[in-house]
């Protein structure tokens, strides 16, 4: 069974860092595209950044230039590097990916259990 496990949230004052990860474990073939989102209290969940396979880097207006999404393939795994940390930042950050387990003929969405991560001004 197909697992995606963020981590590495937390609290951290105004201006801090935090490196966010997404493990993805299980029966894995292939993983597509993987995708941090996070939602505000009483807001939608909203999109943050994106990384497709052997394609570019996508970020939110809101955080360019603050956030850096990257992708360990032989791990599985990937990273949400989140500098200059504001207190809009916080929120509940998911992890979803596009990928494919062994022995499926297609490619299937995940969602990760979310960690929280709280910026204190």
């Amino acid at each position: 069974q197909v697992q995606l496990v963020e981590s590495g949230g937390g609290l951290v004052q105004a201006g801090g860092s935090l490196r966010l990860s997404c493990a993805a474990s299980g029966n894995i073939f292939s993983i597509n595209t993987m995708t941090w989102y996070r939602q505000a209290p009483g807001k939608r969940r909203e999109f943050v950044a994106s990384l497709p396979s052997g394609s570019t880097t996508n970020y939110a207006d809101s955080v360019k230039g603050r956030f850096t999404i990257s992708r360990d393939n032989a791990k599985n795994t990937a990273y949400l590097e989140m500098n200059r940390l504001r207190p809009e930042d916080t929120a509940v950050y998911y992890c979803y990916a596009i990928l494919r387990a062994n022995g499926r003929s297609s490619y299937e969405h995940y969602w990760g259990q979310g960690t929280q991560v709280t910026v204190s001004s």
